[in-house]
């Protein structure tokens, strides 16, 4: 019984210590320290075990998530989420595919980590207020100017992805089949003139260490990869609630996930640490 109640709020409680976490594996740790307390707790004094779970969850993501906001200031190069493998119907909820979207887990990351779980309880899971205040220990007057300034700060820098699924599938496949086939004309007219590229080695894996801006610079970036290489091997795949692209040049696997607007690629994310791609072996199971 005691395990039935936890496992079945599981997958929930996954999927918001990696929205405050942006790491699967810092995700799994949590729920392990979270599972030790429930394990420990006088379960017929909890009323309701889903909000108690949720706190739980909350305090030790909190706590991993200022231990972890040190480390990733010495990160090399740039620091992006981990990729979850999902399968096409996390899309069906178009709130939660763009709360765990890499773009969104990207503008998170700006946050410092009280506002970033205000903003995903209250946002993404919505919570009431006051089982916030509970969860982070301040009051609830408190945890609504928290979450406005969050709500604030995160409007500013999210990428406009009002697109359909359809849509956001026929220019990431039009996108690979330009990489697979070296035509780098359609790559530049896939991407818009502003677009970025944002790409994660690690220091462990080759990649920019700083943003890249500008279809002609990145076109420039493709152009030498493919001489050097010859065309990538290409297949779409699902990431964190959209297609996204699985390139392999000499072996060596790239995630790539997208920003769609309008028709064209707008940012482009290159997951290249080969520590973050580890988890690709079956869907993960995100709910709200």
């Amino acid at each position: 019984m005691i395990d039935d109640r936890f496992v079945a709020h599981r997958s929930l409680l996954f999927t918001v210590a990696y929205e405050m976490l942006g790491s699967a594996a810092d995700a799994d740790d949590v729920l392990q320290e979270a599972w030790l307390r429930w394990a420990d707790v006088d379960h017929a004094q909890v009323r309701d075990p889903r909000a108690y779970l949720i706190r739980v969850v909350t305090r030790q993501a909190l706590n991993r998530l200022r231990t972890v906001s040190r480390r990733r200031e010495e990160y090399v190069g740039e620091w992006l989420p981990e990729p979850l493998l999902t399968s096409p119907d996390v899309a069906d909820d178009v709130e939660l595919a763009e709360s765990v979207s890499i773009a969104m887990l990207t503008v998170l990351e700006t946050l410092g980590p009280t506002e970033r779980a205000v903003f995903v309880l209250r946002e993404v899971f919505d919570m009431p207020y006051g089982e916030i205040a509970e969860a982070i220990g301040k009051s609830a007057a408190t945890v609504r100017q928290i979450a406005r300034r969050a709500r604030d700060h995160v409007a500013e820098r999210r990428p406009r992805m009002a697109v359909s699924r359809s849509e956001q599938e026929a220019v990431v496949e039009r996108f690979l089949v330009a990489l697979r086939t070296g035509q780098l004309q359609d790559l530049m007219e896939i991407m818009a003139p502003d677009v970025v590229l944002v790409a994660d080695g690690g220091g462990l894996a080759t990649a920019v260490r700083v943003p890249v801006h500008g279809a002609e610079r990145i076109a420039k970036l493709f152009s030498g990869a493919i001489r050097r290489h010859g065309p990538f091997d290409t297949t779409t795949l699902w990431l964190n609630g959209a297609p996204a692209g699985r390139i392999e040049v000499d072996g060596e696997l790239t995630l790539v996930s997208f920003a769609v607007e309008d028709g064209q690629v707008t940012r482009m994310y290159a997951m290249r640490n080969p520590q973050k791609l580890a988890r690709l072996g079956e869907p993960a199971e995100l709910t709200r």
